[in-house]
């Protein structure tokens, strides 16, 4: 080939390459904190999960609204008792590198959860399945007695203890992601480095930098991949909620998955349509560590509880609504009926001030003894003011309140150590289901950051798992959740709503109750 001929085919090529550059649209998603991993097992955020859902699939996953549709399964059968349920894959379903997804890769991610020796925090979500507590627990030593089997590459059936409601839900949940048995086996706790890790979503991660972000391209294996519209997302790690809206509105990213409050009236007059703020499935508290005196006193804990003006809170001091929350789980939530509330909530204000301190005195604490207390939160603007506001309204009781914060990761960390006195957590469901919100309060359970532990309440929880009825369910999970209101278990502050600032390109994104917005549904206008 002559030199000539070979300018007009680098040219081409050229040309080629920057016709397909102007084209390709990656999405770019201010996303929080910075992720832990990519391995499905070892995630607990919600900004591990935006990642997790692009690059992973579960036997059913979620529509643009949320709603459970097939996945990795193409369908499935439940049996007239409700606990065997049989799933069939779909036809040439393949993991990123080629091999083929088969129910014994779900086998293995199923076993790897509930093993204790990998100490998943999350595998308490797939308790229902049988034998998975007592395999976790370590009262059985075989995995192959958890009731998830192969009957054969195609076919997947999963047994649980009870019939559950919510199980189809469930398996939406990134702890029912299927992992690639093969490169897992042969790589260890390396399958999950770029260049190792391989995937079976819509989309496959290329580049992870911790601290700055994770960038994703399309999975050309994954059986959907010509309905794409966005050929990749780069995930990018900023808990500067001010920083990110002033990147947003430089162009650098097409979507926020949060916002400073205070910025809320100016962008509803400044950007038009473009921040959304929507009802979810979530709820705002402070845990208090129940192991430590004097937090230990549910005197203490309640009268912290009461001083809390939550009125104030959402239109206040956030500016976008929030309702204050005086139940454990929010209302509207799925199988319950009106939830459990704490019995002082419509006290007029300084009624509960005044009983607070009566509390407090009877405590052990005044004037000359005043509660010293370290409060605990992750780095954000919202937290913050969240944070100094209650400060003050303890204030007036005689509580001296340091506060404290660090990033997300190391915050969350110290909880789950039980090194924090109070600190601020949030829990956005997983599932549709009172189940989700009362597990956190079981003993043991990893999320229980407070520690608070009650035989009574773990008992009314099991109970309400093994009932059927769900009328009679809902009535068991109700007198759990006014022992742990009555107790002070923890402190919950307002019901969540969703905050999201969309740039006007991107099309597809649809409000849902739990802000899951994946990127296959999303497109990006020229």
């Amino acid at each position: 080939m002559n030199q000539f001929t070979k300018k007009i085919l680098a040219s081409a090529m050229l040309g080629t390459l920057l016709a397909f550059s102007a084209h390709a649209a990656t999405l770019n998603i201010h996303n929080g904190g910075d992720p832990q991993s990519l391995d499905p097992q070892k995630l607990s955020g919600d900004w591990e999960n935006r990642i997790a859902g692009d690059i992973f699939e579960g036997l059913v996953t979620e529509d643009a609204k949320d709603n459970p549709i097939p996945g990795q399964a193409e369908s499935w059968t439940i049996s007239p008792d409700g606990k065997v349920y049989t799933f069939k894959l779909r036809d040439g379903i393949k993991w990123s590198d080629g091999q083929p997804v088969t129910a014994g890769d779900f086998v293995f991610a199923f076993q790897r959860l509930v093993d204790p020796k990998n100490a998943a925090d999350y595998a308490y979500l797939q308790f229902t399945i049988k034998n998975a507590e007592k395999i976790n627990k370590g009262e059985i030593t075989d995995l192959n007695q958890l009731g998830v089997k192969a009957i054969d590459d195609k076919t997947l059936e999963i047994t649980l203890e009870n019939p559950t409601p919510y199980f189809i839900n469930a398996l939406m949940h990134y702890t029912a992601y299927p992992l690639p048995k093969h490169v897992v086996e042969a790589k260890g706790q390396d399958w999950v480095k770029i260049g190792n890790i391989v995937t079976n979503g819509p989309y496959k991660p290329t580049e992870w930098v911790p601290g700055s972000h994770v960038t994703t391209v399309k999975n050309d294996q994954w059986y959907g991949t010509k309905d794409l519209k966005i050929d990749g997302a780069k995930f990018f790690v900023l808990e500067d909620q001010e920083a990110a809206l002033k990147r947003y509105r430089a162009g650098e990213f097409d979507i926020l998955t949060d916002f400073p409050t205070d910025q809320y009236e100016w962008m509803k007059k400044n950007l038009p349509g473009q921040a959304h703020v929507a009802p979810f499935s979530g709820l705002y508290y402070y845990v208090v560590n129940s192991q430590k005196p004097p937090f230990s006193d549910k005197r203490v804990r309640q009268a912290l509880s009461m001083a809390i003006n939550r009125e104030v809170i959402g239109p206040q001091i956030l500016g976008t609504g929030e309702l204050p929350a005086y139940s454990w789980v929010p209302p509207g939530t799925a199988n319950y009926g009106e939830p459990a509330y704490v019995s002082w909530k419509d006290l007029p204000y300084k009624d509960k001030v005044a009983e607070a301190k009566k509390l407090l005195t009877e405590a052990g604490f005044g004037p000359d003894k005043p509660l010293r207390a370290v409060l605990s939160y992750n780095t954000n603007d919202n937290h913050k003011r969240i944070a100094v506001a209650i400060a003050s309204m303890w204030k007036p009781l005689g509580v001296d309140v340091e506060l404290v914060n660090a990033e997300t990761k190391v915050h969350y960390d110290q909880m789950q150590r039980g090194q924090v006195e109070i600190g601020r957590a949030g829990w956005l469901a997983d599932y549709n289901d009172p189940d989700n919100f009362l597990n956190l309060l079981v003993t043991g359970v990893q999320m229980n950051y407070g520690r608070w532990s009650n035989p009574d309440y773990d008992k009314l929880i099991k109970d309400g798992n093994a009932e059927t009825d769900l009328k009679k369910r809902a009535e068991i999970f109700k007198k759990a959740e006014q022992l742990a209101l009555d107790e002070s278990a923890a402190l919950p502050i307002y019901y969540y709503v969703s905050k999201n600032v969309v740039s006007p390109k991107v099309e597809g994104f649809v409000d849902n109750i739990q802000d899951i917005h994946r990127t296959r549904w999303l497109s990006m206008k020229e």
